[in-house]
């Protein structure tokens, strides 16, 4: 849709620019229009990538980004429990696809409204514009993963549906513009990557699930 508009107001200008060429208000209107276009169409990518790997307790990254927070907090909306949370920011540079950490059924889809405060802080989390996917494996661990609307963000999308299943290399969802996606994962799950580290979507392997069930 986003795309679909810039690109028409793009084709607007051109003949608009050759028809009064002589007024540089619409060269520069061209160019700007030009310039937005290779920006849209730039942000919203969404590549295939394919990650083939034996290990189903393997975790790998959902999104492109920064690894902003590794550490055990109280998730209160589906868990009530403790939980290891992983946060990855997105810049508005980054790919903004979404792809499923793990194969297993879909449990839960929700959205909720919210605010949209820097995705980068701590309360958007919580009160930011939300959408929360849980996922079963095979051996009954339950994962959450929450994409988190930004600042900028003004529109979530998740493909997943309860009842589906979760497989590996595909697209959970989609965030437009800056944002960031957290995961809810069993205490005992083991880390490979730290904070600060910049991560690929369905190409890092961020962590290990351990064999008992949660």
């Amino acid at each position: 849709m986003i795309i679909g508009i810039v690109l028409l107001l793009f084709i607007i200008n051109v003949p608009v620019y050759l028809y009064v060429q002589t007024h540089w208000i619409f060269a520069v209107s061209l160019m700007l229009t030009a310039l937005l276009l290779v920006f849209v169409t730039y942000f919203f990518r969404n590549p295939i990538r394919v990650l083939e790997i034996d290990d189903p307790n393997f975790i790998i990254a959902p999104a492109d980004g920064r690894v902003v927070v590794i550490e055990p907090t109280e998730e209160n909306e589906y868990f009530h429990e403790k939980k290891l949370q992983v946060s990855i920011f997105m810049s508005p540079f980054n790919v903004h696809a979404n792809w499923y950490p793990i194969e297993g059924t879909v449990l839960v889809s929700e959205h909720q409204k919210g605010s949209h405060k820097g995705a980068w802080l701590p309360k958007s989390s919580t009160e930011n514009e939300r959408s929360l996917v849980v996922i079963e494996t095979p051996s009954k661990v339950r994962i959450a993963v929450r994409q988190i609307a930004g600042a900028m963000a003004r529109r979530i999308v998740t493909y997943a549906k309860p009842g589906h299943f979760a497989h590996r290399n595909t697209h959970l969802g989609f965030i437009k513009l800056g944002s960031r996606v957290d995961m809810y994962l069993p205490l005992d799950t083991e880390m490979f990557v730290e904070v600060g580290e910049h991560v690929r979507g369905n190409e890092t392997i961020i962590a290990r699930l351990t064999d008992k069930e949660n």
